[in-house]
């Protein structure tokens, strides 16, 4: 299980650590490359971790995305999101990709918008509108995909 960033207080965390269940031990990974809090992690099709947006230590929502290697324990940057959000949604959809949604933008205001990642080619392109504009909500894949 991979733990990334988070607050400590009101300072927004790039650490990343991983629970071995086997052992009942937790050891230190690669950091981010982006300190950030309350952002949204999946893992790929190819078993690499995506992390999108969050909050930086002030507070701001931000745009910025990565991705971690477990193979390596490193990360590296990929493509923004076409917005800056926290509190926002991801699920894995046909080919591999991957659908963000919702959460809060600048300013504190709820977004309507969502986009699809490309792992293939690190780049985000925006999707259809969300008929309400959703933060902190769940989503869940349809068998029907």
């Amino acid at each position: 299980i991979l733990i990334s960033g988070g607050w400590n207080g009101s300072v927004a965390l790039s650490s990343a650590e991983i629970y071995d269940p086997a052992t009942g031990a937790w050891s230190a990974t690669g950091s981010m490359t982006t300190a950030r809090a309350e952002h949204r992690d999946i893992v790929l099709y190819d078993g690499r971790i995506l992390v999108t947006g969050g909050r930086d230590s002030s507070g701001n929502p931000i745009a910025t995305t990565e991705i971690y290697n477990p193979a390596t324990g490193t990360w590296s940057a990929t493509g923004s999101m076409g917005a800056a959000r926290s509190a926002h949604r991801m699920e894995r959809v046909g080919a591999g990709k991957v659908l963000v949604m919702g959460g809060f933008g600048t300013g504190g205001t709820e977004l309507a918008s969502a986009e699809l990642f490309n792992p293939a080619t690190g780049t985000f392109t925006p999707t259809g509108a969300l008929t309400a504009a959703p933060a902190q909500h769940s989503a869940a894949l349809l068998q029907t995909g």
